[in-house]
């Protein structure tokens, strides 16, 4: 009985020692479970971006050429770089057709004119009547206009240059069938200070700019120098062979000797539509690119929450942010690559 006497308190004793340990393992597991982070506050503001893109060098004078008339394409005589001189002959139509076509006609209005003769004896007979006479004129007619059109198309088979300078793109084959207006070639005059700068932009950017928006441009000739610039035209749909939109710069001050066609240009543009955005610090972003990424945000200083968002821009370090971020007030800016969504964490200044 002594012995049980001494044993039993020994026994709770232990057991009130291992509680104990247990109860302070888990207080430093969950110690080691909140993450440190620092967080800052952010709020939306209206903003002016820097949208920068890159382009070639054309001048505004383009033109699409075509033939007037549908045929197959008998030989186009230049290639995409070529300069060409106004007047020059460029592509032709295959003529066999037409030809074809023209002494088919002819021989018609020849038989015509032959009936024509007939009925007008015939009718000063009395042997035709006054409606066969004028159904005869009727068919001359015809004749003669019919003629007359495939003659005017005979003459235009061929596409010349309307003003001198250099053909840029060049959309169809020899032996290809087109119809009539199809482009054919694109060429552009050469004219001195006509040159602008054609940059391709992504939808978002592209609905951002407005005709007049001051930009500047740079040239690989001329690195050391900024050009003043203006936006005087945006493409009315997407380009099928780049898949973008375009916006087209009117140049100043660039000399006339560093320039020519083809040479590839940067440029900033500087719309005057404001955006609603939040400005972070690039280090906030985390699986990013360069339209979208993650946050994590807290809402109770406790809780890490991960959340989408769309950037708008990149640039010197600072990330803006257009969508994803409405009603935050505090982002977290270190520490967020140790968190999950959900993660417990600790506010450190």
């Amino acid at each position: 009985m002594n012995l049980i006497k001494y044993i039993f308190p020994s026994i709770i004793l232990v057991f009130c020692l291992f509680a104990c340990e247990k109860k302070k393992a888990e207080e430093t597991n969950m110690a080691s479970d909140v993450i440190p982070v620092k967080v800052i506050e952010i709020n939306q503001e209206s903003i002016g971006q820097t949208i920068h893109a890159s382009g070639v060098f054309t001048t505004e004078d383009e033109t699409y050429l075509g033939f007037k008339i549908g045929g197959v394409i008998q030989h186009i005589l230049v290639k995409e770089g070529d300069a060409i001189k106004s007047g020059q002959l460029l592509a032709t139509l295959n003529l066999t057709e037409i030809k074809a076509q023209v002494q088919q006609a002819q021989i018609g209005l020849e038989k015509a004119e032959r009936d024509f003769t007939r009925a007008g004896n015939l009718y000063k007979d009395s042997v035709a009547t006054l409606e066969q006479f004028q159904n005869s004129k009727s068919a001359l007619d015809l004749a003669r206009q019919q003629i007359s059109v495939l003659k005017f198309n005979q003459n235009y088979a061929e596409i010349r240059a309307v003003k001198s300078g250099y053909v840029l793109k060049k959309f169809a084959n020899d032996g290809q069938v087109v119809g009539p207006g199809t482009p054919i070639l694109q060429i552009n005059g050469a004219n001195k200070d006509n040159w602008v700068l054609k940059v391709g932009l992504s939808d978002q950017d592209w609905s951002t700019v407005s005709l007049g928006d001051r930009a500047t441009v740079r040239i690989d000739t001329e690195k050391e120098q900024n050009f003043t610039a203006s936006v005087v035209a945006k493409s009315e749909g997407v380009d099928p062979i780049t898949g973008t939109l375009w916006v087209t710069l009117k140049t100043k001050g660039i000399p006339s000797k560093k320039i020519a066609l083809g040479i590839f240009g940067k440029a900033n543009i500087l719309p005057n539509k404001k955006i609603m955005a939040w400005v972070v610090p690039f280090d906030a972003i985390i699986d990013g690119n360069q339209n979208q990424g993650f946050v994590f945000v807290t809402t109770d200083g406790k809780t890490a929450e991960k959340r989408p968002v769309k950037i708008s821009q990149i640039e010197h370090g600072k990330v803006l942010i257009s969508e994803g971020l409405s009603g935050v007030k505090g982002i977290i800016t270190s520490g967020n690559a140790y968190l999950n969504d959900g993660s417990a964490i600790k506010i450190i200044r």
